[in-house]
């Protein structure tokens, strides 16, 4: 999942929804330290972790109730350090522990190597606050189980199915959350963030790398807290306007071009593409369609990990979107719809089997206690609801239907968070963004990036030119060196500049080994 003022440059904020003005942390908050410790991240490089308590309620300032955010830092390679980078890997939802220890080599690299990496767990999520609307994963289980999410062309009475589900989905998380859910928007993450570079004691300014929701949080805290802005990357961005609405369609405008772009790449590299055989791009698509037509009436039954497994329209619809995220697994994937195409259950299901995972975790509903709480609103009607959806299934073919249950549970959302940020994402910050877009993401547009440039001044658009979602998927030189000099000395590329990628799709690389070679190469 992704995700999305005429701010003064004093610290008004207004239209927050129920929110008083905005204050400078008190002396005690800028005075109190964090402890780190050495801690294990399942990643190549050393890690620390600390607990830092902040106030649950940052509306309540009689409350003295607090909360324990969970960080996790990797100190800079080199001295001395020009200060910390806090990472958000998206979702909302996304805890940031593997994501960290995925990329951090190349988010140190591409930062400088003079700066610590600081991920910042959020509210909802682990060790900081959990959102989890079932007591175990039995019990998750279960529900899933009884309630599936449903694509919205599965059937014909798929719709109302997502839609007396999520009621049903809202209740169950009221009657568990209904004492902390009130607290897990990107509003409170904001003010959270502050408090924590009040405490680190470097220079009070912001620097941070967000990705995908984590550009709708890097927004929201960019529009609340404009003077606080240090280096501010925006990667992979979700329209927020859309976003705080509940509204989201912008999201799909590339979905489909980016499926065009797999077949095309199918086609200029057969022998890594089975699919390809004697077919042109157009017919590549056309059948992926005509297989995912055939398997909403005729589901296939699958043998995965040794289990006879029904593989039907939502299921195989959702991986195919997925699957456009990254084009690193675009070889593997190609060969597993040849294998179905072709009736060689077998050889899907040793596919299936290898991307499987576990039963969702009890981190599984964060997404939703953070995402309906920015979005939440009381005016939604079942008449705007079926719009919205048709409005989507109109935008993208592949894509449009294959997240309607995430729209309908917070049309259904019952917790009414204590404060959420309302406003227009506009504002002039102390330094300027740098937003970078991918020439073809599924699910966050070049379009997009250019949206939120235009509210925040001297920002500036980077297209980074491969496929998939945010810049890391697929490395570019051009693309690190524009940020590791962006957070050295603040110099943002020119406008209208276009970084092409060092790999190619269906070549299973990410390129990342080359370009961090030729970083290090170059930094010497």
């Amino acid at each position: 999942m992704y995700l999305n003022f005429n701010v003064l440059c004093t610290l008004l904020i207004g239209v927050a929804q129920g929110t008083p003005l905005i204050r400078s942390p008190t002396p005690h908050a800028r005075n109190q330290q964090i402890q780190w410790s050495p801690c294990e991240a399942n990643g190549t490089l050393a890690t620390e972790c600390a607990a830092f308590p902040v106030p649950l309620d940052y509306t309540n300032e009689a409350s003295d109730a607090t909360l324990n955010l969970e960080l996790i830092r990797i100190r800079a390679p080199n001295s001395p350090s020009k200060g910390s980078v806090f990472l958000n890997f998206g979702g909302p939802g996304d805890n940031g522990k593997l994501s960290l220890a995925t990329y951090g080599p190349m988010l140190q690299a591409a930062t400088g190597g003079y700066h610590d990496l600081v991920v910042l767990t959020p509210r909802g999520m682990g060790n900081t606050i959990r959102f989890s609307c079932y007591a175990t994963d039995e019990e998750r289980a279960a529900a899933s189980t009884l309630y599936p999410e449903l694509a919205g062309n599965a059937s014909d009475v798929a719709l109302g199915h997502n839609n007396v589900s999520s009621g049903v989905f809202a209740d169950t998380c009221y009657a568990t959350q209904n004492e902390t859910g009130q607290f897990m928007t990107s509003a409170f993450a904001a003010r959270d963030y502050i408090r924590v570079i009040d405490a680190l004691e470097e220079d009070g300014l912001l620097r941070y790398w967000g990705l995908s929701y984590g550009t709708i949080l890097g927004a929201t805290i960019a529009a609340m807290f404009p003077d606080r802005i240090g280096r501010v990357i925006l990667d992979g961005v979700a329209n927020p306007h859309e976003y705080q609405l509940n509204r989201d369609l912008q999201m799909l405008v590339d979905t489909d071009n980016v499926l065009t772009g797999f077949c095309e790449e199918c086609v200029a590299t057969p022998d890594k593409c089975p699919l390809a055989r004697d077919r042109s791009a157009a017919e590549i698509e056309e059948a992926i369609y005509e297989l995912i037509d055939h398997v909403k009436f005729h589901p296939l039954l699958i043998p995965v990990a040794g289990t006879p497994t029904l593989l039907e329209y939502t299921t195989l619809k959702t991986q195919i979107f997925s699957v456009l995220y990254s084009p690193t697994g675009w070889d593997d994937f190609s060969a597993f719809l040849d294998n179905l195409m072709t009736g060689k259950l077998e050889e899907a299901g040793e596919y299936l089997t290898k991307i499987t995972s576990g039963p969702p975790s009890l981190d599984a509903e964060a997404q939703f206690g953070i995402k309906c709480s920015d979005s939440y609103r009381t005016d939604n009607s079942e008449e705007d609801v079926l719009s919205l959806i048709k409005q989507r299934h109109e935008l993208s073919r592949i894509g449009g239907d294959v997240s309607d249950f995430v729209l309908t549970r917070c049309a259904e959302w019952k917790i009414k968070p204590k404060e959420r940020y309302t406003g227009n994402f506009q504002a002039t910050t102390k330094n300027p963004l740098l937003i970078i877009g991918n020439t073809a993401d599924p699910v966050t547009p070049l379009a997009a990036a250019r949206n939120v440039s235009a509210g925040f001044t001297n920002s500036v658009v980077l297209e980074h030119g491969g496929y998939g979602h945010a810049s890391l998927g697929q490395a570019s030189l051009c693309t690190a060196k524009a940020a590791r000099a962006y957070f050295m000395d603040g110099t943002l590329p020119e406008p209208g500049t276009k970084c092409e990628i060092d790999t190619t799709p269906f070549s299973g690389d990410n390129g990342w080994e080359k370009v961090l070679k030729e970083l290090a190469a170059d930094s010497k």
